[in-house]
């Protein structure tokens, strides 16, 4: 059974995806191995959720209502033997409804929301663009200098930086769920304090 309009796959998994972020993935299961398939062939993204209980390979996981798209950029195959995917997120999206199809995959009938409305950096949060342009270039192997159109956006911002940030995933789904940039910007500038005495923390116990 193929997803219909309006459906799509479900892949639940122990991360969080940020519209314009980036994810690579193990492919093993048949019933994911079917999915890349289809995705592929049908040039359909797929959602992905962050899991609520079980695991990814479990029968009965249960998986949270909003979530991201997914679209396959490319594909390879791993030093073991394994399918490679690089996925790049695309809109967010509400599960209304979710059935389980014979092979077990999930097929979820999502609403698909709007992209935030394109707003400038506010001032205050200047400084975050170049945070935000730091952590691209340090931890995303192989992505594309940020362009200054990215890096004057409030949502790319607050999403580069709520995605790579040391937040919890509990913490990086609540900055996914919110629907205003300049609100998301706020939190995030309210936790850097907290991963500063982290990374002293851990400087400390090391003896540095």
């Amino acid at each position: 059974m193929s997803p219909t309009a309006g459906e799509y796959p479900i892949f639940p998994l122990s991360t969080v995806l940020f519209p314009g972020g980036t994810l690579a993935l193990r492919i093993f299961e048949p019933r994911y191995l079917a999915m890349v398939r289809d995705c592929t062939r049908d040039g359909r993204p797929f959602g992905v959720t962050l899991l609520l209980r079980g695991r990814e390979d479990s029968e009965t996981t249960t998986a949270l209502a909003i979530g991201t798209l997914a679209r396959i950029v490319d594909f390879n195959t791993l030093p073991d033997g394994l399918l490679g995917i690089r996925c790049s997120g695309e809109q967010r999206f509400h599960v209304d409804h979710v059935g389980t199809r014979k092979d077990g995959l999930l097929i979820g009938k999502l609403t698909l929301w709007a992209d935030e409305p394109q707003m400038a950096l506010p001032p205050e949060f200047f400084l975050l663009s170049r945070l935000a342009q730091g952590l691209v270039e340090n931890l995303i192997e192989g992505a594309p200098e940020p362009t200054k159109a990215e890096l004057d956006d409030a949502s790319w911002v607050s999403f580069r930086l709520a995605e790579l940030l040391p937040f919890a995933l509990g913490e990086k789904q609540q900055l996914l769920e919110l629907t205003d940039a300049s609100e998301r910007l706020q939190r995030i500038v309210d936790a850097l304090p907290r991963f500063r005495s982290d990374a002293t923390d851990a400087d400390d116990d090391s003896g540095t």
